[in-house]
């Protein structure tokens, strides 16, 4: 039986959750599985290792911890903007998600993290940095 392994195409379902059993995203929910190159640095790292060396049909449990997912939480990725900066119409509130552009014109997600009389600090850091994440995970398919 072959067994999945760097380089491979493979197609998977998934149910990511946090340990509070919240799921965060699911291939199920959608009804689509997702295809991704084992190795090739286009899933999280713990995702990547997990499914290197799974056979076809095999299910797996993995606890990943946040430095083989989204990293920490750094505190360096909260930036502070003068309320000056804000269209006077936007009125933005904790917890609510923006886009930003960086220097070079890319769209950048990011919360507010908090809001003062002069100020609103949003927050760069992936919505799932500093956190363990466990996933359900069935391999369906691997194409050599």
């Amino acid at each position: 039986m072959s067994k999945a392994k760097k380089g491979d195409k493979v197609k998977v379902h998934y149910t990511g959750s946090l340990a509070n059993g919240e799921v965060f995203d699911s291939s199920l929910q959608r009804q689509e599985p997702i295809g991704f190159e084992v190795g090739a640095g286009q899933m999280i790292k713990g995702f990547d290792e997990a499914v290197d060396g799974m056979a076809i049909n095999e299910e797996k449990n993995v606890i990943i911890p946040a430095e083989e997912a989204y990293g920490e939480w750094q505190e360096a990725q909260i930036f502070e903007f003068s309320k000056k900066d804000v269209p006077a119409d936007m009125k933005p509130k904790i917890g609510d998600s923006l886009m930003v552009q960086d220097n070079e014109g890319r769209n950048i997600p990011v919360t507010v993290h908090k809001v003062t009389e002069e100020s609103i600090f949003l927050d760069g850091n992936h919505p799932l940095a500093g956190k363990e994440l466990i996933f359900d995970i069935q391999l369906l398919e691997i194409e050599g």
